[in-house]
């Protein structure tokens, strides 16, 4: 099958990829991610939650979640001058994307929302690019984070649709679809992705892997999480998942999503450098460094930096529109997705 310029797969032709041999399927998402990216680079992001539990969704995963028995400090709203310090300290280690998350089940227009604005409008103007995730958002408050300078918002679709009340019932698949075109209409770059190891089967991370994909525009970035299991929650026990099902659904999206930033996110601290080596290998171009993920443990910034540095991998610069491949310009960031 040709994978370096078809973008528009089928289901039928996502499950052929997912089920190739592995190091076949690999060979194939190497192939793709130096045709559109250059493979010494990587994007460091930092993660900070802003306003910590309490949140109203049942997502079975979550230890903000009210509906869940995880032991966690529910904290309020930080102040502007308090969230910038962060990014200016996540700057200074390195940090090109400084994402933002307030357990809210949507934005709700007020004081609130407008302090998170400004955190926006101040990491913007600090050089970084600025993220945010709060929940769902209507069209008119997408708008308004786009004058504030956001660069991109994650909403991530956590699994397939047909699994997706196994996860969460306190708001549909559509209600986060809908989210995703409110952003990409207002000229938000969406980063949108999903959790392994839900208890999913491999049909779900083929179906979910080919929503994502048939996005329009597709996501710029697109994590793909290891779930990690919190006492409390009602997946705390689930059975962890082979590491090569993990690294499956990488190069399959690599292949599926060529342009996008293929992120590694939550799992990490559990993951050898190996095995995150060769998720590097076959497309995965952007962490999240850090001690925490919003409330869950995270790969330390000395690992992270040991981990590049001995793999030969640099720093990609922030805004970065056009990556030089092998000496030769490659303008990776599609029309549509600047608009």
């Amino acid at each position: 099958m040709e994978t370096n310029s078809k973008q528009n797969y089928t289901l039928e032709e996502v499950r052929e990829l997912y089920y190739l041999p592995l190091l076949d399927l690999l060979f194939k998402a190497a192939e793709v991610h130096r045709e559109h990216h250059n493979p010494r680079e990587m994007q460091i992001c930092k993660l900070l939650s802003v306003k910590t539990g309490g949140c109203t969704e049942d997502c079975g995963y979550c230890s903000q979640s009210l509906h869940n028995e995880a032991e966690l400090e529910r904290e309020l709203l930080m102040k502007v001058d308090d969230v910038l310090e962060e990014a200016r300290k996540a700057k200074e280690e390195g940090a090109t994307r400084f994402c933002m998350g307030a357990a809210w089940p949507k934005v709700v227009d007020g004081r609130a929302f407008e302090r998170v604005l400004d955190m926006v409008r101040g990491v913007t103007e600090m050089g970084l690019e600025s993220c945010c995730t709060l929940g769902m958002v209507t069209k008119e408050q997408a708008e308004k984070l786009k004058q504030a300078g956001l660069h991109t918002y994650n909403h991530n679709l956590d699994t397939s649709r047909e699994f997706y009340d196994k996860v969460v019932t306190t708001r549909t698949y559509d209600d986060r679809l809908e989210t995703i075109s409110n952003l990409s209409d207002a000229g938000i770059d969406v980063c949108s992705g999903g959790i392994i190891g839900l208890g999913e089967s491999q049909e779900d991370r083929i179906s979910l892997l080919h929503t994502l994909s048939q996005l329009e525009p597709q996501p710029e970035s697109v994590p793909v999480n290891m779930l990690v299991p919190v006492k409390g929650t009602p997946m705390e026990s689930n059975e962890k998942l082979d590491i090569f099902e993990w690294i499956r659904a990488i190069a399959v999206a690599r292949i599926l999503m060529p342009n996008a930033m293929v992120r590694l996110s939550a799992g990490r601290l559990s993951i050898s450098k190996e095995a995150q080596a060769m998720a590097f290998l076959a497309g995965a171009n952007s962490i999240f460094s850090g001690e925490k993920l919003l409330t869950t443990a995270n790969s330390g910034d000395d690992f992270d930096h040991a981990l590049l540095e001995e793999l030969g991998l640099e720093p990609r610069k922030p805004f970065k529109e056009e990556v030089e491949v092998y000496g030769h310009v490659c303008n990776c960031k599609k029309d549509t997705q600047t608009a």
